[in-house]
Parts: structure tokens; C-alpha cells; sequence
């Protein structure tokens, strides 16, 4: 523990030089340079959007505070004037984590090894982002990201918008499309995937083996165009479609790994449907919301050929802000059913059979005071089908000898904002179920609460 101390004052002494240099409040910095708004006008706290924020993504990152063209540099990092034409931004999140139970055990089959980056202060990740206004009805969000952990670059998130708005005898309608690089990227609620809570995670922690593959499994491996609009700021509707991106699109998974990424069958359908209500002047909102995917993908990448296995993914979600100057709370809940439909996994001897189900349920509820001191209280939740040949690997710390995904988290989260666009987050994961059982769930004697992790991240956007 006192080796965790001493790391945890590093990244503490490093928050207080970065506190002193930061400026006023900003969110993505880019975007706040084109606006002239603060962070707390589009984020709850960044990441969640308020009805502003929603609206600003859904306008394709176009407004624009007034400037003349003449006035405007090519490139600028000033936090005051005019917006650059280049829209460039960066990010840095440096971190440390503690799992509760490491230690060396022949009989358990961890060794050193299992575990070299526990209580080591680590870059978590550093993004460039080039983000903001492209033309009167075009804008982007496009990031790389250097893994600090895996000491390797790769495209990240990429969303590329062309919009419009039209009104018209009481009606008014926001529509666009959008080319993006992962379902859910698109969507402008934070209780779907890409940008749902928690809003990080250790990123040298063990995690549950089990996720579905709307969440994240085609990330940064796909490219997607989808139509959407928002009715009357009530209805909002997107449809649309992911492929392998591959060919001009190679570069929405550039320095990603050949050997791991995804190869679809044809076009990967995805839909989703919102209804949204605002009231007194947006301090109030709230929605209820389903989306889906469908996905058939070969088991090989390197062999895209035979038989396929086949995802339906089904979503279900709801959201409800309360956001003042003093007070912002907030509400979420995913659920997500996965129909699994193994066909190429079964016949190559992945799974053990080739029907079979995944749910999962994330929950938080966040509340902050002065837009600086933040909680969040959150629930994860996996239940699945048992099946040996995906989830009983054999692997200490990563298996399964029950066979099951099934695992359980609870997740206690403070934030503490001394500048709005610098945060400092201590988060602790609680497992009571790990990867089908509570006790000895890898057969090596490793329980689920070992897996239990404080975690501290400092995040620095500039």
C-alpha cells in the first residue's frame, strides 16, 4: 500500500502543476473555441450533453461564434478570439490502479506477470482530435489515440456530419447523416455505448470476459452511414448501416490490428428510436429509448469465408437530467439482450453450441454541487448462457470453470473539477460475481472480490 501512496502523490502532484496552468472553463476545447460557450453550457459534465450539447452534436459541430473570415488563423490553441479554421484539440488522461488481490501463487497460476502494471502510474491514453466546423452544414469529430498501456496508436472514434434544420408552421426538424466508425458513436444520449458511463475504466484491471457486440465490439473496425432527425426536439429517429471498412474506408481503422479486427457479411443494419421531453427551459429533461443492431461476421478475419455467426443486438434505455447553475443530477439505465446464433464459431470448435443469449444491464445515477464536486453510484450487470468453449479458457484471473459470463459490479465514483475543463476521478469497482461465480470462478482459487479496483485518473484536454 505504500508503494499505491506514493503513486497516487505523484498524480496528485501532477494535477496541482496542471491546475495552476489551466484556463477557464472549456469541454473539448476545440469546440468551445468555435462556440465562445462554456463546458457546463453542452456537458452535465463532460462527457454528458444537456439539451445544449445535444443539440450542437445533432447540428453536425457547426455553430459558430461570429468571425469575420479574414480574422480567423489557421491554427490557434488561444482560449479567447476567433475560431481557427483548423479545429485542433488534444487530450491526456494519466493513471493509477490498484487491484486488490495480486499476488504470486503457482497454485492460483498467476506470476509477476499477471498483473505488472498494478499501482503503477501509467499514461492512460493521450488523443488529438480534430474537431469543430468543416462548412456551413459539415463538421467532425475525429480522434487518434496513443494506448499508453498497450504502447501502440490507433484511429479512435470518428463521426463526420453533414446537417440542416428546417421549420415551418410549427414544425421544426433537425436532419443529417452521419458517417461514423462504431454503432453508437452517432447517438446523441449518453446511455448507449460509445459514450455511456462509466466514462473510463482501468485500463490494466481484469474485466468480465462477456460483452455484447453493440458495445464497442465493432469499435474502430467498421464504417457506418446513417440517416436521423429530430422531430419537434421530441421524436428522434436514426437509421442506418455498418460494413467492414476496408478499401477507401481502411483509414476508419488505421493502425488497428488486421489479426483482430472484425470481417462483416454484407451490411450490419442499426436502428434507433427516442422519445425526448424538455421542460422549464431545460432543466428538466427526459427519455425512454430502444436501439438495435444486426450483424452476421465471419470467426476468422483472416479466413472471411463458410459460415457465419449472427448478433441481434436489442437496447432499451431511458434518461432523465435535472441541470441548474448550482445542481446537475442525472439517471440512466441500458439494458441491452444479445441473440447469439454461433454457426461459424460452432463448427470451427469455438463454442460449445451455437445458440445462445447475453443481457446486460448498466445503471448509474450522478449528482454533482457547483459544477465541481461530483458522485456517481452505478450498477453492471452480465448474465448469459453457459457455454465452456467461450468462456472456460483454462487462464487464471481471465477464465471461466463454470463456463459462465455472468458478473456483477458495483461502482462508486467521486469528481473533483478545481478548473471545469481539468478532472480527477477516484473510482472503486466492487465485484460480487466474476465470470459465473462468486468464489474460485477460474478454478485456480481466484475469487470475484480479488478482481475489486481503486482507481485514480487525472484528465487534462487542451
Amino acid at each position: 500500500m505504500k508503494m499505491l501512496e506514493r503513486k497516487l502523490a505523484c498524480v496528485l502532484a501532477l494535477a496541482c502543476g496542471l491546475v495552476c496552468w489551466a484556463g477557464p472553463a472549456r469541454a473539448l476545447p476545440s469546440f468551445a473555441r468555435q462556440t465562445g460557450l462554456e463546458c457546463t453550457a453542452c456537458h452535465m459534465s463532460w462527457l454528458e450533453l444537456t439539451t445544449v450539447g445535444r443539440q450542437f452534436k445533432l447540428g453536425g459541430y457547426t455553430l459558430m461564434k461570429p468571425a469575420a473570415a479574414e480574422e480567423r488563423p489557421w491554427v490557434s490553441f488561444a482560449k479567447d478570439g476567433p475560431p481557427p479554421v483548423i479545429p485542433l484539440a488534444g487530450f491526456v488522461q494519466a493513471s493509477v490502479s490498484h487491484t486488490a488481490k495480486t499476488g504470486v501463487s503457482e497454485a492460483a497460476g498467476t506470476d509477476g506477470s499477471s498483473f505488472p502494471k498494478n499501482d503503477a502510474l501509467v499514461l492512460q491514453q493521450a488523443s488529438l482530435f480534430l474537431a469543430g466546423r468543416i462548412a456551413e452544414h459539415a463538421g467532425a469529430f475525429a480522434q487518434w489515440t496513443y494506448d499508453g498501456v498497450e504502447h501502440q496508436g490507433a484511429i479512435d472514434n470518428v463521426d463526420i456530419r453533414v446537417a440542416d434544420r428546417w421549420r415551418a408552421d410549427g414544425v421544426d426538424v433537425t436532419y443529417g447523416l452521419s458517417l461514423n466508425n462504431s454503432p453508437t458513436m452517432s447517438d446523441i444520449f449518453n446511455t448507449t455505448p460509445v459514450w455511456g458511463w462509466p466514462f473510463t475504466t482501468s485500463g490494466v484491471a481484469p474485466a468480465p470476459a462477456a460483452a455484447p457486440l453493440v458495445a464497442e465490439g465493432l469499435a474502430q473496425q467498421v464504417a457506418g452511414l446513417s440517416g436521423y432527425a429530430l422531430w419537434n426536439r421530441t421524436v428522434y429517429a436514426e437509421l442506418g448501416g455498418y460494413r467492414t471498412a476496408s478499401g477507401a474506408f481502411r483509414l476508419f481503422r488505421a493502425g488497428t490490428s488486421r489479426a483482430d479486427d472484425a470481417v462483416l457479411k454484407g451490411t450490419a443494419p442499426y436502428w434507433r428510436l427516442a422519445l425526448q421531453h424538455e421542460w422549464d427551459a431545460g432543466t428538466h429533461s427526459v427519455m425512454v429509448g430502444s436501439y438495435g443492431l444486426n450483424v452476421h461476421k465471419y470467426p476468422d478475419p483472416l479466413s472471411p469465408s463458410g459460415p457465419t455467426d449472427r448478433f441481434d443486438d436489442l437496447g432499451i434505455d431511458a434518461q432523465y437530467q435535472y441541470i441548474t447553475d448550482a445542481e446537475r443530477y442525472s439517471a440512466q439505465i441500458n439494458v441491452v439482450r444479445e441473440t447469439q446464433r454461433l454457426d461459424g464459431t460452432f463448427a470451427a470448435g469455438g463454442a460449445a453450441q451455437a445458440r445462445n443469449t447475453l443481457n446486460t444491464i448498466t445503471a448509474k445515477v450522478t449528482g454533482y454541487f457547483q459544477n465541481q464536486y461530483g458522485a456517481s453510484l452505478g450498477l453492471q450487470r452480465i448474465r448469459g448462457s453457459a457455454d465452456a468453449g467461450l468462456y472456460d479458457t483454462g487462464e487464471a484471473v481471465a477464465g471461466s470453470v463454470a463456463g459462465r459470463p455472468d458478473s456483477t459490479a458495483v461502482i462508486l465514483e467521486a469528481n473533483w473539477l478545481p478548473w471545469r475543463d481539468r478532472r480527477f476521478t477516484l473510482q472503486y469497482t466492487a465485484y460480487q460475481k466474476f465470470n459465473g461465480a462468486k468464489t474460485n470462478y477460474d478454478g485456480f482459487g481466484r475469487n470475484a472480490r480479488d478482481n475489486d479496483t481503486l482507481y485514480l485518473v487525472a484528465w487534462f484536454p487542451f
